[in-house]
């Protein structure tokens, strides 16, 4: 389903931090460290549909927390995280 948000002009945003990032991210993916994120996350919107990322899940379920409680109904945790997408073969950059 991520990958179809992300195909259809979805905002990817990697949370990670920047060593994280650095060593690999999803093709597209816009970096915002989750520190950065929380403090203020409107900054980092560009539209209601929004796909979070970070290595497994768990930082970006925290984001997708904080999007919905600012008002965001389209937002997506991507399951499995940057590990996942590489596991199933999937591409990154560098």
């Amino acid at each position: 389903m991520a990958r179809d948000l992300i195909e259809q002009g979805a905002d990817l945003i990697d949370v990670r931090e920047p060593d994280e990032y650095a060593e690999g991210h999803l093709p597209g993916a816009r970096h915002v460290p989750l520190g950065t994120f929380l403090v203020s996350p409107r900054e980092h919107i560009k539209q209601d549909n929004v796909v979070f990322v970070c290595a497994v899940g768990a930082r970006s379920a925290v984001a997708c927390e904080m999007a919905a409680a600012i008002g965001l109904t389209r937002v997506y945790n991507l399951e499995g995280g940057t590990k996942g997408w590489v596991a199933r073969g999937l591409p990154i950059e560098m």
